[in-house]
């Protein structure tokens, strides 16, 4: 079964989209999200709308601080995170898909495991807060207390940042691995990017598809312009949120 596993949607409704449509195209027949669908971006609730018909979806931070006080985000994500709750809470008007919206994110679970696979938005062993960031591979001892609760590979997020770390506190970018890395006897934990709003220098969007033990990053382009247009029409969205879409940082 091929599957498409996607994270940090971040309420990119333009983003997200292009990529379902994307792993539509590859023949993805089953969807994992690792959480985040919202903060930061226009599109939360029509974004939770999609994410209801996902096969997995798993809390992210962003998704926990819309139901809750956010704790450790800048001012500009709290500023976001506010007004998207107040999205969710009015429901355009309609009370029941405000009941809807909110009851899903509060029902998402924290991971997910299947056959020595692992699910989080975090880390395996904080799947909600803790960052794993590329220079981590140089953090040895951090590297090895996490793999300690990784059973074979986990796919997480987070950082908005894709690649593989290996055991051998080694951390390996899309582009040294040609787009393909395959889950072998060692293990790995791969970080599978960012819809909305990826953070490694590319705007594109990038998600993976997995198939068998065969991992493959994928990048989608998406008409960033409407999103960022969408931002900068809303006060309580810094405007860096839509400069930011077309440098990937």
């Amino acid at each position: 079964m091929k599957q498409a596993i996607v994270s940090d949607i971040h309420g990119n409704l333009e983003a997200l989209t292009a990529v379902l449509d994307d792993a539509r195209q590859e023949g993805a027949e089953r969807i994992i999200c690792l959480g985040d669908l919202i903060g930061y971006g226009p599109n939360p609730r029509e974004c939770i709308d999609i994410a209801e018909k996902f096969d997995i979806c798993i809390l992210g931070n962003h998704d926990v601080g819309a139901l809750f006080d956010p704790e450790g985000f800048s001012s500009g994500a709290e500023r976001a995170i506010f007004w998207t709750r107040r999205q969710l809470e009015t429901g355009n008007g309609d009370a029941a898909e405000a009941r809807r919206h909110l009851n899903f994110l509060a029902e998402r679970p924290r991971n997910y495991r299947e056959n020595g696979l692992m699910f989080v938005h975090g880390s395996a062993r904080n799947p909600l807060n803790e960052y794993v960031f590329p220079e981590d591979a140089f953090n040895a001892r951090k590297i090895a207390k996490i793999f300690g609760v990784v059973e074979r590979a986990c796919f997480q997020g987070h950082t908005h940042v894709p690649g593989v770390f290996t055991e051998q506190s080694k951390f390996l970018s899309p582009q040294e691995l040609d787009g393909i890395y395959v889950l072998g006897d060692d293990k790995c934990m791969i970080n599978v990017g960012s819809v909305g709003q990826p953070r490694d220098g590319n705007p594109r969007s990038c998600y993976v598809l997995m198939e068998e033990n065969v991992v493959n990053f994928r990048r989608v382009s998406y008409p960033l312009e409407e999103t960022a247009k969408k931002i900068y029409a809303i006060p309580e969205l810094d405007n860096f949120l839509g400069d930011r879409l077309r440098e990937g940082c």
